[in-house]
């Protein structure tokens, strides 16, 4: 755990520092960065919400901006590759994993076609089925005499699956896989990438380098496509890209939201429900983008037919719903807008390239799915 915070939040703090160096180099106040720690009990997280600093003062030119809106992700984005370069050159035997997992030590190296199992992880999790049945029974007994919505507890009930807690993939990530293939068996699975310090911090580094060089408003990928293409392309750009973003992250909800329903297999009243509650909720998405009612309720309708005829169409296919949580804070809070410099005067061709190799790093590094929680049934 240690090694993998400062891994992490030294890659931050690397991405950050590099806005500031240029903010200063610019001659604009910045405070120093500001970190966003994240505990949730009980619930798996990477211990950070990332990091910020704070810009005092204006920047007045086209280049400024450009300059420290790409300074950071560059600089984290160097940080990570060193990062991931040592972690798959020197990945440790496989068994290293029974330090973590002694249980699996059992299977002798083919623990993979074994642990993820609905018989191993059932068996794995007995004892505490058995408690939670017992303590279940134990206060219906007790008060289901005053409480006429306790139900009786029935033991087939427990566990009939499990999730399993999985990283996802990138184009990056993938290439340094098929670089280190040599590694063989070294190289952890999805489901155990978490217990690799190295490989998880530069995993959720390229995320975070994605997430910051998006190519909306006044993200740093918004200020990159602001130097690139100016004002009035930046306006259009970002908000194509957040509506694809939003399309990307909704395919998926029409069988598993937060609603409980499942809309192919629901009856008529459920589906009219959901269709309102969730036009409704791209509707409040798009809200401060488009100024006119009639174009915000259209964008919504069609994003909305596109997931349905997706899941229709592929019902193998999902995204990452936590996208929506990144969408409502942008369309919501950050926007989708980019203000106008004072000096707009063109980039010179050495910014422009980097530019575009900006552009390039973002497509590499984005991750449709961070984590997924996959169901493991029998």
């Amino acid at each position: 755990g240690l090694t993998y915070a400062i891994l992490f939040l030294g890659i931050l703090s690397i991405h950050e520092f590099g806005h500031y160096y240029f903010a200063k180099r610019n001659n604009v106040d910045a405070s120093l960065p500001y970190y966003l720690p994240m505990y949730l009990p009980g619930i798996p997280s990477i211990g950070t919400f990332g990091a910020f600093i704070r810009m005092k003062s204006l920047v007045f030119s086209k280049r400024g901006i450009f300059d420290i809106g790409i300074a950071g992700p560059l600089a984290g984005f160097a940080a990570a590759l060193l990062v991931l370069t040592y972690g798959f050159a020197t990945l440790p035997e496989k068994e290293y994993i029974y330090s973590v997992h002694p249980d699996y030590a059992a299977f002798q190296g083919d623990y993979d076609n074994h642990v993820y199992t609905y018989e191993y992880l059932k068996h794995s999790s007995d004892s505490i089925i058995d408690r939670r049945y017992e303590e279940d029974s134990l206060k219906y007994l007790t008060k289901h005499a005053t409480d006429s919505f306790l139900k009786k507890p029935v033991k087939e009930e427990y566990k009939k699956e499990f999730i399993e807690l999985a990283t996802g993939k990138n184009i990056l990530f993938w290439l340094f896989e098929k670089i280190f293939a040599y590694q063989g068996e070294k190289i952890p699975n999805s489901y155990e990438m978490f217990h690799y310090p190295f490989l998880f911090a530069g995993y959720l580094a390229l995320f975070f380098t994605a997430l910051n060089l998006m190519p909306i408003g006044q993200l740093d990928g918004g200020h990159v496509i602001y130097g690139l293409f100016g004002y009035e392309k930046h306006k259009k750009i970002s908000v194509v890209i957040f509506i694809l973003f939003i399309g990307i992250g909704g395919v998926g909800v029409f069988k598993d939201n937060l609603l409980g329903v499942n809309f192919f297999m629901s009856g008529f009243a459920e589906q009219i429900e959901f269709t309102i509650i969730y036009i409704s909720f791209l509707c409040f998405l798009f809200g401060k983008i488009f100024q006119k009612f009639l174009d915000m309720l259209l964008i919504a309708v069609i994003v909305f037919s596109v997931h349905f005829l997706v899941e229709f169409l592929l019902p193998d296919i999902t995204g990452f719903h936590g996208w929506f949580i990144y969408a409502l804070l942008i369309g919501r809070f950050i926007g989708v807008s980019h203000p106008q410099a004072l000096d707009e005067s063109p980039l010179d061709m050495k910014r422009k390239i980097i530019g575009w190799i900006s552009l390039v790093i973002f497509i590499l590094c984005f991750t449709p799915e961070v984590l997924t929680f996959e169901t493991i049934t029998k």
